[in-house]
């Protein structure tokens, strides 16, 4: 069967365009990579050193011309979690626009005016997007969803966290795929019993199996246009109406709140560690352990803020060092650098306690060693790369079977 067709948005250092190709099913007939606040586009130079840069573009998305980018069968991508509030503009009231530079509207923009629009999108989040912002919990959430479903596509959602199907780190992430309902796999979705395809015979389902449900555990419309959920959407109430499995589909919400099929297969942070290549630089100096054990250990202590005001600070500990028995914790964006941090992972060792390498950092996110060693990218800059990347063996479960439901 032939390749489908893929533009690959927000592209980071390549983490979706490897777990689309460890399938060889789809094939990337155009990218896009830009950070607007930095001078340096190192991403972008990691991307087209791992995959060339025929066909990959390095402006601001919001500014490419539609006409630059080609037909493909689906788009993919991991775009930024931001705020998506949604207002009418004086000089078009027809016109929806969120706030300048959001990234969701970029692909709301492709969708709505290319004349042969991706039918199957497949994005990726963090799992916050289903509860933001705190004071409309869910908000951001229902006008993606409505915006699609204006759009004509019906959408699934699961919250993954990796380790759960024995992936070396726990990341817990928002994967969702929308499907046009010129599509054979929305006409699908629109008869089946939806208990049924959240739990056994849908996409996500098939790729990442959970324990069985015996009902929907909530089923509700989203109704009114974006501005009027922009508004009102779940205003003053404290919990956001979206559990962390879901379908929305000819505008009702089918949603639940499940839990993984666990599988016996487990990688667990000493099955990633590299022995014996560690070079000095990576090891805690005996002076600064205390400084280390002081940021991971618990607190209660009177701090003062710049204002003069005081204030009581509490936390608990963190496992010092980390658990090598275990899946990592979640890499964050400051993992790299030598200072003392309470978020980065400290590992004990026969030469003495060490932060992590690159090349483990990778490994965390199942991405092939050193993808991100280039000549002017720094340890550090590594090591945000893999803070903001997504784990790669996630994108390669569900494109198997996306493939598999829409060729079937």
């Amino acid at each position: 069967m032939k390749k489908l067709k893929v533009i690959e948005l927000f592209a980071g250092v390549g983490g979706f365009r490897l777990g689309l190709e460890k399938t060889d099913k789809y094939q990337i007939v155009w990218s896009n990579q830009w950070e607007p606040s930095t001078k340096t586009q190192h991403a972008s130079m990691v991307y087209e050193a791992n995959f060339g840069d025929k066909n990959h573009s390095n402006e601001d998305i919001a500014s490419v011309p539609i006409s630059n980018i080609p037909d493909a069968d689906i788009l993919v991508g991991g775009f930024p979690c931001q705020d998506y509030s949604v207002a009418t503009t004086s000089q078009n009231s027809k016109g929806l626009i969120g706030k300048k530079g959001v990234l969701w509207w970029s692909i709301h923009r492709i969708l709505s005016e290319k004349k042969n629009a991706p039918k199957y999108l497949f994005l990726e989040n963090v799992d916050r997007l289903l509860k933001s912002p705190t004071a409309q919990r869910g908000r951001d959430f229902a006008i993606m969803l409505q915006s699609l479903d204006t759009l004509g596509y019906a959408v699934e959602w699961r919250v993954i966290n990796a380790a759960d199907y024995g992936m070396p780190q726990r990341r817990r992430r928002i994967f969702f795929l929308a499907y046009h309902k010129s599509t054979a796999v929305y006409k699908k979705l629109k008869k089946v019993n939806k208990l049924e395809w959240l739990c056994k015979t849908g996409t996500i389902a098939k790729a990442f199996p959970i324990a069985p449900k015996l009902k929907i555990d909530a089923e509700f419309k989203i109704e009114g246009n974006l501005v009027n959920l922009s508004d009102s959407f779940n205003k003053e109430e404290k919990l956001s109406p979206f559990l962390n499995t879901g379908i929305f589909c000819e505008g009702t919400v089918y949603t639940s709140k499940t839990t993984p099929k666990l599988t016996s297969k487990k990688t667990v942070l000493k099955d990633i560690l590299q022995n014996g290549e560690v070079t000095p630089e990576f090891y805690i100096d005996e002076k600064d352990i205390s400084k280390w054990k002081y940021l991971k250990g618990s607190k209660k202590e009177v701090r003062t803020a710049k204002s003069g005001f005081t204030y009581n600070y509490s936390e608990g500990s963190m496992i010092f060092p980390d658990a090598l028995d275990n899946a990592s914790r979640t890499i964050i964006t400051g993992e790299g650098g030598k200072s003392a941090s309470r978020f980065k992972h400290v590992v004990s060792t026969p030469k003495g306690l060490r932060r992590l390498t690159p090349i483990e950092l990778e490994r965390l996110n199942m991405f092939p060693d050193n993808h991100t060693l280039l000549e002017g990218i720094s340890n550090t800059k590594r090591a945000f790369f893999m803070g903001n990347a997504l784990v790669v063996g996630v994108v390669e479960g569900i494109a198997k079977e996306l493939y598999n439901i829409i060729n079937s």
